[in-house]
């Protein structure tokens, strides 16, 4: 079980302040995507330390840039750390992740397996557990137990309505095809 990512938990105190009352929400979904994550496609310590950046950085544009429209805040984000960082040769990568971690449909199979990975466990999270893809019953229910929902879901679901009424025609403008 994934419980302590050093560079996860770092990003994540660095924006404390504007997570504010979801900070423990957010973590606990990061630390599920990634335990998800891991759980389907075990890797090395450098694919944690990617794993770690992305998950941190996926959703955060939420909060920082105050917009449910928040891929592109959310990779310009992870774009800085990885720079400031000096992880050049990792921004691709990791920006794939994030652009690509709501997409509807399976991504092409000769993209790397990381991307895909990472949008199945993002939407084992987001569904609630409703799809699984190739995660056991067993690591679902021990990840959640673990790392618990804590209101998250609902946060988002409040999310979206306040987007949906400014924006009718683009109630969820992270999603693709």
């Amino acid at each position: 079980m994934l419980d302590r990512l050093a560079v996860l938990d770092e990003i994540l105190e660095c924006h404390a302040g504007v997570l504010g009352r979801d900070y423990h929400p957010y973590r606990n979904h990061t630390y599920r995507v990634a335990n998800f994550h891991w759980c389907m496609l075990p890797g090395s310590l450098e694919d944690l330390y990617v794993l770690s950046v992305a998950v941190a950085f996926h959703d955060l544009g939420i909060w920082t840039a105050g917009t449910f429209d928040y891929l592109a805040p959310s990779e310009a984000l992870a774009r800085q750390y990885l720079e400031e960082h000096e992880r050049p040769e990792l921004i691709e990568l990791v920006l794939a992740m994030i652009r690509e971690h709501h997409r509807l449909s399976r991504l092409p199979r000769d993209q790397d397996r990381r991307i895909e990975t990472f949008r199945r466990a993002d939407w084992i999270d987001v569904s609630l557990g409703a799809l699984r893809f190739d995660l056991h019953p067993d690591d679902f229910t021990r990840i959640v137990r673990r790392f618990p929902r804590l209101g998250f879901h609902l946060r988002l679901v409040q999310f979206s309505l306040k987007h949906g009424l400014r924006h009718p025609l683009r109630p969820l403008p992270m999603l693709k095809r």
